[in-house]
């Protein structure tokens, strides 16, 4: 596909986000709750009482689905989400209206963080940020910066996690144009007072952050008995399974239906009710579908390691440290 350079889109990010008027609040609020109508949906406050703003939340990111379930918690207060520029593309002038922060994903960015302090420090709002900065692929945690700590106990403001269930397995990042009935469970739970923030180190932050935002939804869908019962539920699911742990062969896998085969040995798992993998003859490699989606990750991580150990290989690499380093002059 040929990209048209002629033809782009500029976007300053460079300016503080927009304060949302008390109205807009209860418009977001009516438009979530109508998107909601038919959803089986439960909203939980931990250690909530008396919390006002200005406060920042983390959540979990599973589908769009959150952005509704969050709006119903926060109304009536005053939310500044971050949101990458890629979200940008279609109607920009909505997201700006709304009080977004628009950042770029994986780049030191000074002014998010002179935004994010503007929003909770000078104007004492909410501040909402879904660190993972992708929907999640497998259903469980990603990787959580560093930057997280820092950010926190510079802005000396209470740390609240929202933390989804269900969401995930309703609309999964492979198939999400054809959702499940599955209930949706989302708690809103404030896990460091303004007070701890103060007393605790940028390490300690991570770590109780890193503590309160783990999931698993395959896990969790077992331990609440959630059948899936859709003759669908494993259309898509080579998206993310796509190497066979049977013979090997990446690109043979295809979810239809119920089923996961491999087109070049064979190999058909089902995929059960409760969630789990289950072959239909001989070891059942995985059934836990996490444990899997690792063992590919490990598997790709040992082919670059075996390219790196490579003279290209290690040419290669120090190409690439030479473009970045010119890039940062």
């Amino acid at each position: 596909m040929e990209v048209n350079y002629r033809w782009k889109k500029h976007y300053k990010t460079a300016k503080y986000p927009i304060r949302q008027p008390a109205w807009l609040t209860w418009v977001i609020w009516i438009l979530s709750k109508i998107c909601l109508i038919g959803k089986k949906y439960t909203l939980e406050a931990i250690d909530m009482d008396g919390l006002e703003p200005p406060y920042i939340i983390f959540s979990n990111h599973q589908a769009f689905i959150d952005f509704e379930l969050a709006a119903m918690y926060t109304h009536p207060r005053k939310v500044n989400n971050v949101v990458n520029i890629d979200g940008y593309h279609m109607m920009p002038w909505l997201l700006t209206w709304i009080g977004s922060i628009c950042t770029r994903k994986f780049t030191n960015d000074i002014h998010l963080v002179k935004s994010i302090r503007h929003v909770l420090r000078e104007k004492g709002d909410v501040l909402c940020m879904y660190p993972e900065a992708r929907y999640s692929p497998i259903g469980t945690t990603a990787i959580l910066p560093d930057s997280l700590g820092k950010l926190v106990k510079q802005n000396k403001v209470p740390v609240v996690v929202m933390l989804h269930h269900g969401n995930y397995l309703h609309t999964p990042f492979w198939n999400y144009r054809k959702p499940r009935k599955c209930p949706l469970y989302t708690t809103m739970t404030q896990i460091l007072t303004a007070e701890q923030v103060e007393a605790m180190t940028a390490d300690e932050i991570n770590a109780a952050i890193r503590t309160a935002m783990e999931y698993d939804e395959y896990k969790w869908q077992r331990e609440n008995n959630i059948r899936i019962t859709e003759p669908f539920r494993a259309q898509g699911l080579h998206k993310v399974l796509y190497k066979c742990p049977h013979c090997g062969k990446e690109a043979q896998m295809e979810g239809k239906g119920t089923d996961l085969t491999c087109h070049a040995c064979g190999k058909k798992y089902v995929l059960k009710e409760d969630g789990s993998l289950e072959a239909t003859e001989g070891e059942t490699q995985f059934s836990h579908i996490p444990d899997y989606y690792e063992w590919e990750r490990g598997q790709v991580r040992a082919e670059i390691l075996e390219v790196l150990r490579t003279q290209e290989g290690q040419a290669l690499l120090a190409d690439i440290v030479r473009k970045e380093i010119s890039k940062q002059k």
